[in-house]
Protein backbone atom coordinates (compact mmCIF):
# COMPACT_ATOMS: atom_id res chain seq x y z
CA UNK A 1 0.00 0.00 0.00
CA UNK A 2 1.00 3.42 -0.80
CA UNK A 3 -0.51 6.80 0.59
CA UNK A 4 -0.80 8.88 -2.19
CA UNK A 5 -3.06 11.94 -2.76
CA UNK A 6 -5.17 13.11 -5.37
CA UNK A 7 -5.88 16.35 -6.78
CA UNK A 8 -9.52 17.01 -8.41
CA UNK A 9 -9.72 19.67 -10.72
CA UNK A 10 -12.27 22.43 -10.19
CA UNK A 11 -15.00 20.83 -7.64
CA UNK A 12 -16.74 22.56 -5.16
CA UNK A 13 -15.53 26.38 -6.65
CA UNK A 14 -19.08 28.20 -6.64
CA UNK A 15 -22.14 26.26 -8.02
CA UNK A 16 -20.77 24.09 -10.58
CA UNK A 17 -18.63 20.38 -10.40
CA UNK A 18 -20.45 19.88 -6.67
CA UNK A 19 -18.69 16.92 -4.63
CA UNK A 20 -19.81 16.13 -1.63
CA UNK A 21 -16.92 15.07 0.47
CA UNK A 22 -18.45 12.35 2.49
CA UNK A 23 -20.27 10.61 -0.10
CA UNK A 24 -16.49 10.78 -2.49
CA UNK A 25 -14.45 9.22 0.59
CA UNK A 26 -17.74 6.87 0.91
CA UNK A 27 -17.34 5.84 -2.66
CA UNK A 28 -13.69 5.52 -2.73
CA UNK A 29 -13.28 3.23 0.02
CA UNK A 30 -16.43 0.81 -1.50
CA UNK A 31 -14.06 1.44 -4.53
CA UNK A 32 -11.22 -0.22 -2.65
CA UNK A 33 -9.15 2.46 -1.61
CA UNK A 34 -8.39 2.64 1.85
CA UNK A 35 -7.96 5.41 4.67
CA UNK A 36 -9.57 7.77 2.29
CA UNK A 37 -9.38 11.43 4.26
CA UNK A 38 -10.42 14.45 2.00
CA UNK A 39 -9.51 18.27 2.85
CA UNK A 40 -11.15 20.20 3.47
CA UNK A 41 -14.00 20.06 0.70
CA UNK A 42 -11.95 21.32 -2.66
CA UNK A 43 -11.23 18.23 -3.98
CA UNK A 44 -7.94 17.37 -1.79
CA UNK A 45 -8.13 13.92 -1.74
CA UNK A 46 -5.81 11.20 0.20
CA UNK A 47 -5.78 7.46 0.19
CA UNK A 48 -4.12 4.42 0.30
CA UNK A 49 -3.73 1.91 -2.45
CA UNK A 50 -2.07 -0.64 -3.88
CA UNK A 51 -2.60 0.98 -7.42
CA UNK A 52 0.03 2.61 -9.51
CA UNK A 53 -0.57 6.35 -8.73
CA UNK A 54 -1.68 6.85 -12.66
CA UNK A 55 -3.85 3.92 -12.30
CA UNK A 56 -5.58 5.32 -8.93
CA UNK A 57 -6.16 8.94 -10.62
CA UNK A 58 -8.06 7.48 -13.64
CA UNK A 59 -10.04 5.18 -11.67
CA UNK A 60 -11.20 8.33 -9.00
CA UNK A 61 -12.16 10.37 -13.05
CA UNK A 62 -14.49 7.18 -13.85
CA UNK A 63 -15.58 6.92 -10.02
CA UNK A 64 -16.29 10.75 -9.96
CA UNK A 65 -18.32 10.13 -13.41
CA UNK A 66 -20.53 7.05 -12.45
CA UNK A 67 -21.73 8.42 -9.19
CA UNK A 68 -21.48 12.03 -9.48
CA UNK A 69 -21.70 12.57 -13.52
CA UNK A 70 -19.15 14.76 -13.72
CA UNK A 71 -16.10 14.75 -16.02
CA UNK A 72 -13.37 16.22 -13.30
CA UNK A 73 -9.54 15.51 -14.25
CA UNK A 74 -7.28 14.42 -11.53
CA UNK A 75 -3.75 15.08 -10.91
CA UNK A 76 -1.79 12.32 -8.21
CA UNK A 77 1.00 13.01 -6.37
CA UNK A 78 2.40 10.05 -4.03
CA UNK A 79 3.97 10.51 -0.39
CA UNK A 80 7.59 10.84 -1.53
CA UNK A 81 6.56 12.87 -4.72
CA UNK A 82 4.60 15.33 -2.25
CA UNK A 83 7.51 15.66 0.39
CA UNK A 84 10.09 16.71 -2.07
CA UNK A 85 7.56 19.32 -3.61
CA UNK A 86 7.50 20.90 -0.21
CA UNK A 87 11.23 20.52 0.68
CA UNK A 88 11.87 21.95 -2.79
CA UNK A 89 10.18 25.70 -2.00
CA UNK A 90 12.08 27.07 -4.44
CA UNK A 91 10.05 30.74 -3.63
CA UNK A 92 10.16 30.27 -0.21
CA UNK A 93 12.81 33.34 0.33
CA UNK A 94 10.43 35.21 -1.19
CA UNK A 95 7.11 34.09 -0.44
CA UNK A 96 5.83 35.32 2.48
CA UNK A 97 1.72 34.99 2.66
CA UNK A 98 1.24 31.23 2.05
CA UNK A 99 -2.46 31.68 0.57
CA UNK A 100 -0.56 33.90 -2.04
CA UNK A 101 2.07 31.08 -2.67
CA UNK A 102 0.69 28.28 -5.13
CA UNK A 103 1.69 25.17 -6.04
CA UNK A 104 0.37 23.93 -9.66
CA UNK A 105 0.42 20.43 -10.02
CA UNK A 106 0.97 19.04 -13.90
CA UNK A 107 -0.40 15.63 -14.87
CA UNK A 108 2.66 16.11 -17.52
CA UNK A 109 5.64 17.95 -18.98
CA UNK A 110 4.73 21.62 -19.50
CA UNK A 111 5.28 22.22 -22.76
CA UNK A 112 7.90 25.02 -23.58
CA UNK A 113 5.48 27.28 -25.45
CA UNK A 114 3.29 27.83 -22.30
CA UNK A 115 6.07 28.27 -19.96
CA UNK A 116 6.72 31.38 -22.04
CA UNK A 117 2.76 32.49 -22.17
CA UNK A 118 3.60 32.54 -17.94
CA UNK A 119 6.42 34.53 -18.46
CA UNK A 120 4.52 37.01 -20.81
CA UNK A 121 1.58 36.99 -18.41
CA UNK A 122 3.65 37.39 -15.07
CA UNK A 123 4.13 41.15 -13.52
CA UNK A 124 7.36 42.40 -12.51
CA UNK A 125 6.53 41.63 -8.42
CA UNK A 126 5.28 37.59 -9.53
CA UNK A 127 7.41 35.16 -9.84
CA UNK A 128 7.55 31.01 -10.85
CA UNK A 129 9.15 28.35 -11.25
CA UNK A 130 8.89 25.51 -13.29
CA UNK A 131 10.44 21.58 -11.57
CA UNK A 132 9.08 19.21 -13.04
CA UNK A 133 5.80 18.59 -13.02
CA UNK A 134 4.93 21.36 -10.84
CA UNK A 135 4.91 25.25 -11.26
CA UNK A 136 5.81 27.11 -7.82
CA UNK A 137 4.38 30.47 -7.87
CA UNK A 138 4.38 33.65 -6.09
CA UNK A 139 1.56 36.37 -6.14
CA UNK A 140 2.95 39.14 -3.83
CA UNK A 141 -0.84 41.19 -4.78
CA UNK A 142 -2.81 38.17 -5.01
CA UNK A 143 -4.56 35.71 -7.57
CA UNK A 144 -7.68 37.73 -8.04
CA UNK A 145 -6.60 39.76 -10.98
CA UNK A 146 -3.00 38.21 -11.99
CA UNK A 147 -2.75 37.52 -15.23
CA UNK A 148 -0.45 34.72 -13.98
CA UNK A 149 -3.00 33.04 -11.78
CA UNK A 150 -5.54 33.28 -14.53
CA UNK A 151 -2.69 31.46 -16.88
CA UNK A 152 -2.01 29.15 -14.53
CA UNK A 153 -5.99 28.28 -13.53
CA UNK A 154 -6.84 28.14 -17.55
CA UNK A 155 -7.20 25.44 -19.61
CA UNK A 156 -4.29 26.71 -21.83
CA UNK A 157 -1.12 25.25 -20.45
CA UNK A 158 -1.12 22.45 -22.91
CA UNK A 159 -1.66 20.11 -20.17
CA UNK A 160 -3.61 19.22 -16.90
CA UNK A 161 -2.99 21.07 -14.02
CA UNK A 162 -4.71 22.03 -10.79
CA UNK A 163 -3.63 24.52 -8.12
CA UNK A 164 -2.88 24.66 -4.28
CA UNK A 165 -1.86 26.73 -2.14
CA UNK A 166 0.82 26.33 0.23
CA UNK A 167 -1.13 26.11 2.98
CA UNK A 168 -3.09 23.37 1.64
CA UNK A 169 0.24 21.84 -0.09
CA UNK A 170 1.58 21.29 3.54
CA UNK A 171 -2.03 20.55 5.45
CA UNK A 172 -1.80 17.63 3.11
CA UNK A 173 1.45 16.31 3.31
CA UNK A 174 0.87 16.18 7.28
CA UNK A 175 -2.29 13.99 6.20
CA UNK A 176 -0.37 11.74 4.59
CA UNK A 177 2.35 11.60 7.45
CA UNK A 178 0.02 11.15 9.78
CA UNK A 179 -0.87 7.46 8.24
CA UNK A 180 2.54 6.44 8.02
Amino acid sequence: MTRQVLLLRGVNLGPRNRVPMAELRAALEEAGFEDAKTYPQSGNVVVSSKAKLEQSARKVERLIKEHFGLEIAVVGRTGAQLARIVSRDPLGDVATDPKRYQVSFLGGALPAASKQKLEEARIESERFVVHGREIYAWHPSGVARSKLWAALAGRGLGVTATARNWTTVKKLLELLEAAD
